[in-house]
């Protein structure tokens, strides 16, 4: 029965995204409302005060109202299912997954504008929507978009900063020492040196996440360069969009591999506040370190391998299947391998995921740009067969909560198919995506004023003197 359900699943792919469009009826009102202002920070100036507002309502009408207990599972599991962190830019429900400003991806696909018609929304417009909640329009888009490219420009001392290191250092390792080092310019550090309100805050923490997010395309594009094509760095093309000048600036200028490249920085960009990352740049930044500083916090946290750098274990595992089993491997074949890998110790990497209990919605849309762009390949039917092999192999092994395949899954196969192989790399680039999620919520922490993040940790004797205690109350 279970794997009739996974064969269905499979089976339902191919028209999901076209079910799920339908739901662009239930945008909120508010976010289909496109002003005429080109100006990101006009638009923010006039959010903030309404927001901040709302927020001082919700603590003084509802500041004393549960939202749920905290079991001893949770603190020693990671502290999964227990709500502690506030995060507008993006909810992540178990079963619908990711919806950024209260809109799917499906539905991101149908109203975010993009750089042709039916193509893949423009990163600049999810920006737009992260820190506003609303819709862009396409001038909005663009005017963003120079706006970025404007800000782009990557001061010597980072490249030389980045030279420092082996040119073998793992490229998170050069990555994160240029964001560093891009610290330098930090627009925040000195507003709060010279003594700047709080009330400002949010201002030079704005021009320093734009900077940021505009800069650091610069900077992975140069440490991909420097570590697979001798140092030869591509100048950036203030005539394209934020990603395809990306796609550019690491040598792909494939108009397919561009539009990869803008849906895999948008639905990357994003997924709540819980995660490492997310967590890491939050917390941070909550003690007012710097966006810079923040984000190379959070960028540290992606390079584990329970977290981004699962995208390149993903097809590094896909080809040692290849390389011991062929491509035209069996389902029978398939299902040894996956066994044999579980058996060593290991996981099969791109399945589960900590909150969602269902197929990831990123690894649905990316099926379907495979469908669209490139059927044939061998390593995309691969990865066709893994998701009806595995997900039934795991529920039989019942440890496993959710046995389906998360965005990881798939996006290593696209981007080998373009050219992109260096999987070392591919960490990397979920960074430059999370840049949007990460400083869009940082922009908001300073102009809401949220808190200085300080949980309370306990010991096991601790845990152990107040269990015992609960249970002779109970008797």
């Amino acid at each position: 029965m279970v794997f009739f359900r996974s064969v269905s699943a499979l089976a339902r792919l191919r028209s999901r995204v076209g079910q799920q469009s339908s739901l662009s009826n239930s945008v909120r009102w508010i976010q289909m409302q496109s002003s005429t202002d080109m100006d990101l920070k006009s638009q923010l100036q006039e959010l903030i005060p309404e927001q901040q507002d709302r927020l001082k309502k919700l603590k003084s009408e509802h500041g004393k109202v549960q939202l749920g207990n905290i079991t001893v599972d949770m603190v020693i599991g990671g502290m999964r299912g227990m709500t502690g962190l506030l995060w507008e830019t993006s909810l992540l429900d178990p079963e619908e997954g990711i919806r950024f400003r209260g809109l799917s991806i499906p539905e991101c696909q149908k109203v975010l504008p993009a750089a042709q018609s039916g193509g893949e929304p423009l990163p600049e417009g999810l920006l737009w929507l992260l820190l506003t909640g609303k819709v862009p329009s396409k001038e909005q888009v663009e005017a963003l978009s120079q706006d970025l490219a404007n800000r782009a420009a990557v001061p010597d001392y980072v490249y030389n900063a980045i030279d420092a290191l082996p040119s073998t250092a793992h490229p998170m390792t050069q990555f994160a020492s240029g964001v560093m080092a891009l610290q330098v310019q930090s627009e925040f550090q000195k507003a709060y040196e010279n003594g700047i309100h709080k009330s400002k805050f949010w201002e030079p923490t704005y021009e320093d996440c734009l900077n940021l997010i505009a800069r650091v395309p610069v900077v992975a594009a140069y440490v991909y360069r420097r570590m697979y094509k001798n140092g030869d760095s591509i100048p950036s093309d203030k005539s394209l969009d934020y990603g395809a000048n990306f796609s550019h600036m690491l040598g792909f200028d494939d108009d397919n591999m561009k539009e990869l490249m803008r849906l895999y920085i948008t639905i990357h960009s994003d997924h709540e506040g819980g995660n490492v990352s997310a967590h890491t740049g939050h917390l941070v930044g909550s003690a007012l370190s710097d966006p810079y500083l923040s984000f190379a916090a959070a960028l540290n946290g992606l390079a584990g391998p329970l977290h981004g750098l699962a995208n390149q274990e993903v097809l590094l595992w896909i080809k040692s299947v290849v390389e011991e089993c062929g491509e035209n491997i069996s389902k029978d074949q398939l299902k040894e391998y996956v066994w044999k890998t579980l058996n060593s110790g290991k996981v099969v990497p791109g399945y589960g995921h900590g909150v969602l209990r269902k197929t990831d919605p990123r690894y649905v849309c990316q099926r379907e740009f495979a469908l669209k762009h490139l059927p044939d390949d061998p390593l995309f039917q691969l990865v066709s067969k893994l998701y009806e092999v595995v997900p039934p192999v795991l529920t039989e092994l019942g440890k496993v909560k959710n046995p389906w395949p998360n965005v990881d899954a798939h996006s290593g196969v696209l981007l080998n198919h373009y050219g992109l192989t260096e999987a070392r790399y591919y960490t990397v680039l979920f960074g430059v995506s999370r840049s949007l999620g990460i400083c869009s919520q940082l922009i908001w922490d300073r102009a809401l004023g949220l808190a200085l993040e300080r949980p309370k940790s306990v010991t096991m004797d601790w845990l152990d003197a107040f269990c015992k205690k609960a249970k002779a109350s109970s008797a």
